[in-house]
């Protein structure tokens, strides 16, 4: 029986478009019990119109590459905002690293407000 070469080359580049990161954080944050949405109400209005893609998630790369995130989110009512503020980092964090092998730096979550149900209202 042959024998196949399995080694891989130790150098290399890959390159994963921001637009993919922002796709994974939205569906990360999403997925987590008391998120009602995103929200980019932090943003002016023109830069609303500039960024309809990013809806709540702000990406910046420091120096070393480190990916950190700032999401926005409304929380709906009855579910503890601490709570829901440390599994939505928990998901971001584990979502980037499984999916795209990226180990985040910070990730902060904002909260911009508490969503009621129309029932309630």
């Amino acid at each position: 029986m042959a024998k196949t070469n399995t080694t891989l080359p130790k150098k290399g580049k890959v390159e994963i478009d921001r637009d993919i990161l922002l796709s994974i954080i939205n569906l990360a944050t999403k997925e987590i019990n008391g998120v009602e949405s995103l929200t980019n109400d932090y943003l002016p209005f023109y830069k609303k119109m500039a960024k309809p893609k990013s809806e709540g998630v702000n990406i910046q790369f420091d120096t070393n590459g480190i990916v950190n995130v700032d999401v926005y989110i409304r929380v709906f009512i009855g579910y503890s905002v601490p709570d829901v503020a440390f599994r939505v980092q928990e998901n971001i964090k584990n979502a980037l690293n499984t999916m795209v092998g990226i180990k985040p730096g910070k990730i902060n979550v904002h909260v911009y407000g508490v969503a009621c149900d129309e029932e309630i209202q």
